[in-house]
C-alpha cells in the first residue's frame, strides 16, 4: 500500500513518471499502445484458433466438429509459438506505453515465462486423470454444457465430436504412459474415482440394457428434440447416428481407459504429497508462488492458517453463546452437523427447495448491489444442480462463466448429491461466493471489459479470483446480510474451511502429513461432514497449493480496502474501491496493490485540484 511505501520509493517513482511523461508525446504513446494491443489480439486469436474447445468456450462455432489436438508434437509447437511471441514482445517500447498497456505487457511476459519454466521442469507433475476435472469427465461435461445444438449442422458436429473422443483419448494416453514410466503416480484414491466416473458415462442406453439413457445420449436427444426446423424423421436419423458413434468410438475409448487405470492402480499403493515427486519441495514452492502470486513460504502459510483457525473459532463461540447453546464448540459442531433443522430433505423436493432458496438469496443481494458497486455484469446468472453423472465426485459448488462471444449466462452449480453436505446455514455464503457478488460479478465483468486485451478478459489468477469469492462472502456481512445467526455461523464455517486449507495443504505437501492426519485436522476443527472432509483432502492431494489461494487472496483485498479507508477517511467510497479491483481484470496480488496505490494517488490529486 502507499502508506507502506518509503519516501525514497515514492520520490523515485515520481521522478520515473515525470521522465516517462516528458520523453514521449501523447501521440507516440497512443501509437505504441495500439501496436502492442494488436500484437496481443493476434496472439490471442492464433492461440484460440488452435483450440476448437476454446473456441466453443468463448461462444464461437468455428471448428465445431472438432476436439483439441492433444499430441506431444502439437504441445511442442505451442511452446515454440509462445517463445516466438515473448521474443516479439521485447520489440515494443515499454516506456512509450500507457498504464493499461504496461500492465498487459508485464502480465503477458511474466505468465509466458512461468509457462515455459513449468513446461520444462514440471510437465509430468500434473495429474490429467483425477476425481475432479480429468478428461474422462471433462470431455462429456464439455459436450453437455458447452456444445449448443441450434441447427441440424450443430447436431452433426456433436456426432463428429463423439467420434473425436477416440482420437483424443489415444493421444492423452501417450502422456499417461510417459508419466507412469517416470514413476509419477496420482494418489491411489483417485483411481477408483476415475473408474466410477468413466463407468457412469457408458452406463445406460445405448451401451447397456437399461430404461435410462446414458448421459451423452440423454443430452443429445434433449437438444435435438428442441430443434424447431428439423423433421421428426431427421431427428430420429440424427439420434441413430449418435448411438452408432457412442458404440463405435466412445465405448471402446472408455473401456480402454478403465482397463489402463485398473492396471496402473495395481502398480501404486501410496497417497503422498508433492514432496514425494521428483524435486518435490521445489515444485511445491513453485506451485505456491504461482497460485498465491506471493513469496510466502510453506511455513509462513501454515502458521498463518493455524492462527486464523483459532481466531475464527473465537467468533464462532460468540455465535454459539448468542443462540443459547450450552455445550463446547465441538459439541456445537456436532449439533450443526446432526440436527435436521439445518438440512433440506434428501429428496427431489428438498433439492428443488435448496435451488429455489439459492435463487432468492441471489435476487435479494442483487437489489443491494448499487450500495456496493458502480459496475455490474451484463450477463445473466443461472443456478443449477450438478448433473447426475458427475455429482458423486464433483465439488460442493462451482461457477462457470459466460462466454467472450455470445449470450450464454454464467452458471452457479451446486452439488446436491447428498443433502447432508449442503447445510441450510451455508446456503447464503455459498451463493454469494459462487454467484453475486462473488465469481459472477468478477468473472462476468472481466469478460465484458472491452478496453482490455482478450487474454486478460479470459485469463485469471487463482488468488485473485478465489480471494474475491471469499471476500464476497464477507461483503454480505459488511452490508447487514446474514440476519440469521446460524447463517452467519455458516459464513464463518466457510471462512474456517479456507483457513484450515492453509494448514492441511502445507501439511500434506510440505510437512508430509498423511491423508488420515489431514482429514483428522479438518474433522476436529470444522463443522463439515465426513464426506466433505474426505473430498476436500483428496482434492488438495491432486492440486498442490491451489487451496491456499482463497484465504491469502481475501486477506490482501481486505488489507487494501481497510488501508484505503484509513487513508481517505470520509472520501473513501467502497464502490470506487471495487471498481479499482474489478475493472482491471484479474491481476496478481502485487499488481493489484499497485493499482490501488494509483487509485489512491488519483484521489489525492483530484482533491488537491
Amino acid at each position: 500500500m502507499k502508506t507502506n511505501l518509503s519516501f525514497l520509493r515514492l520520490f523515485m517513482l515520481s521522478i520515473l513518471l515525470f521522465s516517462c511523461a516528458h520523453n514521449y508525446t501523447e501521440k507516440e504513446i497512443k501509437e505504441e499502445t495500439a501496436k502492442l494491443n494488436q500484437f496481443f489480439e493476434d496472439a490471442f486469436y492464433e492461440g484460440m484458433m488452435r483450440s476448437p474447445a476454446w473456441q466453443t468456450y468463448v461462444g464461437l462455432k468455428s471448428n465445431y466438429d472438432k476436439l483439441n489436438d492433444e499430441t506431444e508434437a502439437f504441445e511442442e509447437e505451442s511452446i515454440s509459438i509462445l517463445k516466438r511471441n515473448l521474443e516479439k514482445l521485447e520489440e515494443f517500447n515499454y516506456d512509450a506505453l500507457d498504464k493499461q498497456a504496461k500492465i498487459s505487457y508485464d502480465l503477458f511476459k511474466n505468465d509466458g515465462q512461468r509457462a515455459l519454466k513449468s513446461h520444462k521442469k514440471w510437465r509430468y507433475h500434473r495429474f490429467p486423470l483425477n476425481q475432479m476435472f480429468g478428461y474422462h469427465s471433462g470431455t462429456p461435461s464439455f459436450l453437455i454444457n458447452m456444445h449448443r445444438i441450434e441447427t441440424k449442422k450443430d447436431a452433426q458436429d456433436y456426432i463428429s465430436r463423439l467420434k473425436e473422443i477416440k482420437r483424443v483419448f489415444d493421444e492423452r494416453m501417450v502422456y499417461n504412459r510417459k508419466q507412469r514410466d517416470l514413476g509419477i503416480f496420482a494418489p491411489d484414491f483417485t483411481y477408483d474415482h476415475v473408474i466410477d466416473a468413466s463407468k457412469n458415462i457408458i452406463t445406460g442406453r445405448p451401451f447397456t440394457k437399461s430404461k435410462k439413457d446414458s448421459p451423452l445420449l440423454q443430452d443429445f436427444k434433449r437438444k435435438v428434440g428442441e430443434l424447431k426446423k428439423v423433421s421428426k424423421k431427421e431427428k430420429q436419423n440424427l439420434i441413430k447416428q449418435a448411438k452408432a458413434a457412442l458404440i463405435k468410438y466412445v465405448k471402446p475409448s472408455y473401456e480402454e481407459l478403465i482397463a489402463w487405470v485398473k492396471e496402473t492402480d495395481q502398480m501404486n499403493d501410496k497417497s503422498e504429497g508433492a514432496w514425494s515427486l521428483p524435486n518435490g519441495e521445489e515444485f511445491y514452492r513453485h506451485r505456491l508462488k504461482s497460485i498465491t502470486t506471493t513469496d510466502m513460504s510453506p511455513q509462513e502459510i501454515h502458521e498463518f492458517g493455524l492462527n486464523d483457525v483459532k481466531r475464527i473459532h473465537q467468533e464462532m463461540i460468540k455465535i454459539k453463546e448468542k443462540v443459547g447453546f450450552k455445550g463446547n464448540l465441538q459439541e456445537f459442531f456436532t449439533h450443526m452437523k446432526t440436527s435436521k433443522q439445518f438440512y433440506f430433505p434428501d429428496t427431489q423436493a428438498g433439492k428443488n427447495a435448496y435451488l429455489k432458496e439459492s435463487r432468492k438469496v441471489i435476487a435479494d443481494m442483487k437489489e443491494a448491489l448499487p450500495k456496493m458497486f458502480n459496475t455490474f455484469p451484463k450477463a445473466d446468472l443461472m443456478v443449477k444442480a450438478v448433473e447426475d453423472y458427475r455429482e458423486k465426485t464433483a465439488g460442493i459448488a462451482f461457477y462457470q462463466g459466460p462466454p467472450l462471444f455470445g449470450d450464454r449466462p454464467g452458471i452457479y452449480y451446486v452439488n446436491l448429491y447428498k443433502m447432508a453436505d449442503t447445510p441450510r446455514y451455508e446456503l447464503e455464503a455459498l451463493a454469494y461466493h459462487e454467484g453475486i457478488p462473488g465469481h459472477h460479478m468478477q468473472i462476468a465483468i472481466k469478460t465484458e471489459l472491452e478496453g482490455l486485451p482478450k487474454f486478460r478478459r479470459t485469463g485469471g489468477y487463482t488468488a485473485y479470483s478465489e480471494g474475491w469469492g471469499l471476500y464476497a462472502e464477507r461483503l454480505g456481512k459488511d452490508f447487514d446480510f446474514y440476519q440469521d445467526p446460524y447463517s452467519d455461523f455458516g459464513r464463518l464455517s466457510m471462512e474456517l474451511w479456507r483457513a484450515s486449507r492453509l494448514v492441511v495443504d502445507t501439511g500434506i505437501h510440505y510437512k508430509k502429513w498423511s491423508r488420515e492426519k489431514a482429514i483428522k485436522f479438518l474433522t476436529e476443527n470444522n463443522p463439515s461432514g465426513e464426506l466433505e472432509n474426505i473430498k476436500g483432502i483428496e482434492r488438495y492431494f491432486i492440486m498442490p497449493g491451489q487451496a491456499t489461494a482463497y484465504k491469502i487472496g481475501m486477506e490482501k483485498i481486505l488489507e487494501l480496502r481497510e488501508a484505503s479507508r484509513k487513508e481517505l477517511g470520509d472520501k473513501f467510497d467502497i464502490r470506487e474501491f471495487h471498481d479499482t479491483v474489478l475493472r482491471n481484470g484479474a491481476l496478481p496480488l502485487d499488481i493489484l496493490e499497485e493499482q490501488v496505490d494509483l487509485w489512491l494517488d488519483s484521489k489525492h490529486s483530484s482533491s488537491e485540484s
